[in-house]
């Protein structure tokens, strides 16, 4: 099959940047690489309080002939982190997200849920969200779109434009206005940094992404 290219409109799925400085260099295996790219696309695009993956969701989702073996090596590796829940082991990105609900299953504090998570449905970018709910786009409005994308998530332009539609506010200013805020004021309740125990469940539980800091 040849690959036609990527389209014109297309959403992002962001990597830390230590994947590109110390891991892509170091795999040489293709089935871990395919786990560990997937494994960050996957558990990016997941909703919810704790994400993470278990080996028939990799088997699913990708075309690895040992997925066992490839999981393996990204463990060993680092990249990935696995722990075992009963019968059944999972895996978490080594993240500080990651890190954190690891250490709470070991301790006994939390015990993930036994829900099954779909892979993430094509979601339409912001472009077209804004095309679709605001109004045609300029030149102008692409520009700041994009800067938009660079400097907050996709998910809180996305609510800040259902906000202005609900509100009946179908510009830019007043959507830019409400990202504004979120990034100054915090788009969730504020965490107590000092609590230590709070600031562990915060990767466990709160709204963080598992890569950038927003």
């Amino acid at each position: 099959m040849t690959f036609k290219g990527f389209p014109d409109q297309e959403t992002f799925t962001p990597l830390p940047n230590s994947f590109f400085r110390e891991l892509l260099d170091e795999i040489d295996d293709l089935g871990e690489l395919q786990v560990t790219l997937y494994a960050l696309w996957r558990i990016q695009n997941m909703e919810g309080a704790a994400r993470f993956l278990r080996e028939a969701d990799f088997a699913e989702g990708l075309g690895v002939t040992d997925v066992a073996a490839a999981l393996g090596k990204a463990v060993q590796r680092g990249s990935l982190l696995r722990v075992k829940v009963e019968a059944e082991e999972i895996y978490f990105v080594n993240t500080p997200r990651g890190r954190a609900a690891v250490e709470s299953i070991q301790k006994g504090d939390w015990r993930p849920s036994d829900k099954i998570s779909a892979p993430p449905p094509e979601r339409p970018n912001v472009y077209q969200l804004y095309e679709e709910n605001i109004g045609p786009l300029t030149p102008l409005l692409a520009d700041a779109l994009r800067d938009a994308e660079s400097e907050h998530p996709a998910e809180w332009i996305e609510e800040a434009i259902a906000i202005a539609v609900k509100a009946n506010k179908r510009n830019w200013r007043y959507i830019a206005a409400i990202l504004k805020r979120w990034k100054e004021e915090g788009h969730a309740e504020k965490q107590d940094r000092r609590d230590s125990e709070k600031d562990r469940r915060r990767y466990v539980e709160g709204d963080y992404a598992d890569f950038i800091e927003h």
